[in-house]
């Protein structure tokens, strides 16, 4: 067997991994680079995207890290199943036709300069086409079914608690070269014990002879999620008495049907001002749809909520709004009284966020909540590092608005988390492989693993590093 790291290696995106077994070839997650453009764009042309060498694909949850590059897998030669959970295969109907007009929009403004220099034009990765061909590859599966997916090979996927419909993905492997059987465990991302909305993360009591597994706030601790309602409780209260705005940037999958949630709680408990909240983000707006189709992902609390809640819809009360159009979300940039827009793209490189931030960037009456992890070299990281000039669509602005930061909305566990999430393996894997995270906290989980817990044969991959088993 052999085991093949082509993206999230040493870095938090670009989730591509492949298994070589019994003449087979298995891909685990296939999803697109981000961070600062120029490099992103090169990155994912010049990633392994050659689908004919595929047999097939296990997707762990939508987010575009981990499923972008599918369309592109499928356009070049891939004529395998997808298995994903059904809620998985819903989300990515809407986000990688999201992700096919981006990359069509900003191949487009790229070549406007090519075409000046009289340079080659260069095409997008893939088109909406392209996704919609990539959709017929997909099987939805539930939760805690095992499925023969190739000969010797069953899947069996486990609630991760990181996002609706995300999983740990289980393979039992028969490798027939050696006669052993094999246990691979790919974690995905996994999610936090306590976070509304969804259930907690699956422990894998019987543990795994092969782990990959994911780093990302390998060396950080979260907050506990009730003191993170607190501070947006804080933050909207001390906004509104500022007389400013709220800006929210927020990625469109999880994060923002999050905080919609929690500001529809502090709006019941009158715990925050009866002010307009906005989310203004098509993308948003299509997911929080799909999130209403898939009730069967809920936790307890969530489900209490809607039985006792008078509007009977999550993501619904009396002053939120989600805008329609263009123009709506153009009048918010006029607001002149105190409201909180929710906008995407959630790293700020992209979408309706950045108008509203070059609006509303520069008056100190106005604050940027910041959420989610923010990839290095992005607008959203030069924020939160709190970098005096912003560069928005070319221009310099002054950073005068206030900058809060919430980590514990994070879909993603922290280090103790992910200790004790690995610790509950009641055999512990033979070789572990550690993936998703910068090079810091993938290094500091893997002597947690080894000194903490006795984990042995731990290894960080390279980009394109391979390893037989």
């Amino acid at each position: 067997m052999k085991l093949t790291f082509h993206g999230a290696a040493k870095t938090v995106t670009g989730s591509q991994h492949l298994i070589d077994v019994n003449g087979h070839r298995i891909m685990l997650d296939c999803g697109l680079f981000q961070g600062k453009r120029k490099e992103a764009f090169e990155l994912n042309r010049k990633g392994p995207c050659d689908g004919s060498s595929v047999d097939v694909l296990v997707l762990s949850h939508a987010h575009i890290d981990h499923s972008g590059n599918i369309p592109c897998l499928v356009k070049n030669g891939f004529t395998g199943d997808i298995y994903s959970t059904s809620a998985t295969r819903d989300l990515c109907s809407i986000m990688l036709l999201d992700s096919a007009w981006i990359q069509e929009k900003d191949v487009m403004y790229v070549n406007k300069k090519r075409k000046r220099q009289g340079k080659n034009l260069f095409e997008p990765l893939y088109t909406k086409q392209d996704v919609i061909n990539a959709m017929q590859n997909f099987i939805g599966i539930s939760y805690n079914r095992k499925h023969e997916i190739l000969p010797g090979v069953n899947l069996t996927l486990v609630d991760a608690g990181h996002m609706l419909g995300s999983t740990h993905v289980i393979l039992d492997i028969h490798d027939k070269e050696t006669g052993r059987e094999h246990r691979v465990v790919f974690s995905g991302d996994i999610g936090r014990k306590g976070i509304p909305i969804i259930r907690n993360p699956t422990h894998l009591t019987e543990g795994a002879d092969i782990l990959i597994m994911e780093s990302t706030y390998g060396n950080r601790l979260h907050p506990p999620y009730p003191e993170s309602e607190k501070d947006l409780e804080r933050i909207v209260n001390e906004t509104y008495n500022r007389g400013g705005v709220l800006l929210i940037p927020a990625f469109a999958v999880g994060r923002t049907q999050q905080i919609v949630y929690a500001l529809h709680k502090l709006h019941d408990d009158k715990k925050i001002p009866q002010l307009p909240i906005y989310v203004d983000s098509p993308l948003a707006t299509n997911t929080t749809e799909i999130f209403r189709m898939h009730p069967e992902c809920f936790d307890t609390e969530m489900r209490d909520f809607l039985l006792n809640d008078h509007h009977t819809d999550a993501f619904g009360f009396d002053t939120l709004k989600f805008t329609e159009n263009v123009e709506e979300s153009k009048k918010l940039n006029k607001l002149n009284k105190p409201a909180v827009i929710i906008s995407a793209s959630g790293m700020m490189e992209g979408g309706r966020i950045l108008h509203h931030l070059r609006s509303r960037i520069s008056d100190s009456r106005n604050t940027i909540l910041v959420t989610g992890w923010q990839a290095p070299n992005t607008t959203g990281r030069r924020v939160v590092n709190k970098e005096p000039v912003i560069r928005i669509f070319g221009d310099e602005f002054d950073l005068k608005a206030h900058v809060e930061i919430i980590t514990g909305f994070s879909g993603h566990a922290d280090r103790d988390e992910l200790l004790t999430w690995a610790g509950a393996m009641q055999k512990k894997p033979e070789h572990t492989f550690i993936v998703h995270g910068e090079e810091e906290p993938s290094m500091a989980l893997a002597d947690s693993l080894q000194t903490g817990l006795g984990f042995s044969n731990i290894a960080i991959p390279d980009m394109h590093q391979s390893f037989e088993i």
